[in-house]
């Protein structure tokens, strides 16, 4: 089901992101206070630089390099994550089972990342004169270009994003 996406906190990828990020917090709180400066400091801060991330591409998402290159920190981010996790359960202090649940739920998330990478036109706008509803500008002046509400708000259907084949990247290709 298509539906309006009006800023970044309205993408699953980012509300995952973010609950992980605390989740990430809350784990982190039980590690050992030799950690604080490297290990706790470390996954607190790729964890949270996902959604970071994930917003300032949404924002930047009229210039398709710029969102792809955002996406793809983001991605890294997500996959640090996963090894600061790994690393934790190694030194025993998170379980086996918790251990799989957070690297359960990073993978969801670069799927989701990669599939937005790979499907970027979809996920971009242009302001180059489609749409339908004229904007007045205010405020900072970028250039004398018209913005339309209905270009950078997409309507797209975020839930095929869950799918593991939406990160294959052939799997949305004409031109493969």
């Amino acid at each position: 089901m298509s539906e309006r996406i009006r800023t970044h906190r309205d993408l699953i990828v980012y509300q995952k992101s973010f609950a992980a990020g605390n989740r990430i917090f809350e784990l982190s709180r039980s590690f050992p206070r030799e950690e604080m400066y490297s290990l706790t400091d470390q996954v607190r801060r790729s964890s949270r630089s996902v959604s970071a991330n994930l917003a300032e591409a949404w924002r930047k998402r009229r210039y398709e390099k710029h969102f792809c290159s955002t996406m793809n920190v983001a991605e890294a981010e997500a996959a640090e994550t996963q090894v600061w996790i790994e690393y934790a359960s190694a030194h025993g202090y998170l379980d086996a089972e918790t251990t799989k649940q957070v690297i359960e739920l990073y993978d969801e998330i670069l799927r989701m990342i990669v599939a937005m990478i790979h499907g970027s036109s979809k996920w971009c706008v242009d302001f180059q004169g489609k749409g339908g509803g004229k904007v007045e500008k205010s405020g900072v002046k970028e250039s004398e270009e018209t913005y339309f509400i209905d270009t950078d708000c997409p309507a797209l259907d975020q839930e095929l994003l869950l799918t593991p084949t939406s990160s294959n990247p052939n799997s949305e290709r004409s031109d493969a």
